[in-house]
């Protein structure tokens, strides 16, 4: 009888948390529950503690320590507030971590679950975003195995040769350009939160429905792309692909063009990332392509959508800039849903504290929090003061 696989989820009431419920439910023969953690919903963390009988349940909140306590009461499942709690719950021993919070705010359990050596289903792209050189060169210190969980990283992983440094030509990012591809950027300057969260293809949380509304989330994975992946930043293109098949695409030296196609349901690479290097039963949408037709690509706009040249300049000058790029935007996007800026000052407020800061030599781990520390600061100073 082959031995369940144990796994944790950080982030479980999110959609990717929600998306991995709903695959170990499917799977209970294969996986057990460790652990899961949630930032302040309460209902849904016990829910789904209880629903996979996990060991532990973590409130990132300490204000919710208490009803989760009273959530949990009747249960054996230990439970713990903080962000303590959530770095000691990573370093519980899970054969597999779900790495779905959401923001930097993921990035040190992340570490704690890496630097413990266990497989890494890696959904929070800001972790390589803020920190890439320094979470490689710790994955490759303590043997931890890193699977892209981002659909795209998910499809390039998937279609990845072996030893295919020397043969890639190209990385060929999709993105489907959210609600706004076809506005005019005089259109844009009115746009609401309740249209901005309103994508076409996916079911995604607000903060991640924004990024995607603006294309920043593109530009993260731009980056992220660049640390996974064995390419120069010259090498990674991106692609606007409306209908969201094509999830990602590789093109080798030979022009062979290799793509992992597939409906836009995140279940599929969750799955794959469980169940590597072999894949399981996912009830996903099957593609028909008779009905699909026909299937569109063009090149984005960076002068409507200038999150994407904000993020390749950040890549390319490197040091603490990406991390001053994804601290400034996570405030930004905040401000946003609270309607205290509009859509097209996300961008213009990430430039601006881009320019204003600057990047400096990243060294070290502790260097990363501090800077996100100092740009969160200094982005709220600038929305304040505009």
């Amino acid at each position: 009888m082959t031995l369940k696989k144990s796994v944790s989820v950080f982030g479980v009431t999110g959609s990717i948390g929600a998306s991995t419920v709903d695959i170990l439910k499917s799977h209970a023969d294969k996986y057990s529950l460790e652990a899961v953690t949630a930032h302040r919903n309460v209902k849904a963390l016990a829910k789904a503690a209880i629903e996979l009988d996990a060991k532990c349940a973590v409130i990132g909140d300490p204000d919710y320590y208490q009803e989760l306590c009273d959530a949990l009461s009747d249960t054996a499942i230990e439970v713990a507030a903080g962000e303590n709690a959530l770095v000691e719950a990573a370093q519980r021993p899970s054969d597999i971590v779900i790495a779905a919070i959401v923001g930097a705010a993921g990035l040190k359990p992340t570490l704690a679950a890496i630097r413990r050596g266990a497989r890494v289903g890696l959904a929070n792209k800001e972790t390589l975003v803020c920190a890439g050189a320094l979470m490689t060169a710790e994955i490759a210190k303590h043997g931890a195995t890193l699977i892209p969980v981002d659909s795209e990283h998910s499809a390039i992983f998937q279609v990845l040769e072996e030893r295919a440094e020397n043969r890639i030509d190209r990385i060929l990012l999709t993105a489907s350009g959210g609600p706004f591809r076809e506005w005019a950027l005089k259109d844009m300057k009115t746009v609401t939160r309740a249209q901005a969260l309103a994508h076409p293809n996916w079911e995604m949380g607000a903060k991640i429905s924004i990024d995607s509304a603006t294309m920043m989330n593109k530009g993260l994975e731009l980056i992220e792309a660049w640390h996974l992946f064995p390419v120069a930043e010259k090498q990674i293109e991106i692609v606007v692909h409306p209908q969201s098949v094509v999830h990602s695409m590789v093109e080798y030296s030979d022009g062979s063009v290799l793509a992992q196609l597939g409906s836009p349901d995140m279940r599929t690479p969750i799955a794959y990332a469980l169940s590597w290097p072999d894949r399981i039963k996912v009830d996903a949408p099957r593609l028909d392509f008779a009905t699909i037709g026909g299937l569109n690509f063009e090149a984005p706009d960076t002068h409507r959508f200038p999150a994407l040249r904000l993020a390749r300049q950040a890549l390319q000058e490197g040091g603490t800039l990406p991390t001053v790029l994804n601290a400034a935007n996570e405030i930004a996007v905040e401000a946003f849903l609270e309607d205290r800026i509009g859509f097209l000052d996300i961008a213009h407020t990430v430039e601006k504290v881009m320019t204003r800061l600057g990047s400096d030599a990243l060294t070290s781990l502790e260097q990363v929090f501090e800077t996100d520390a100092m740009v969160r600061r200094e982005t709220s100073a600038c929305l304040a003061s505009a």
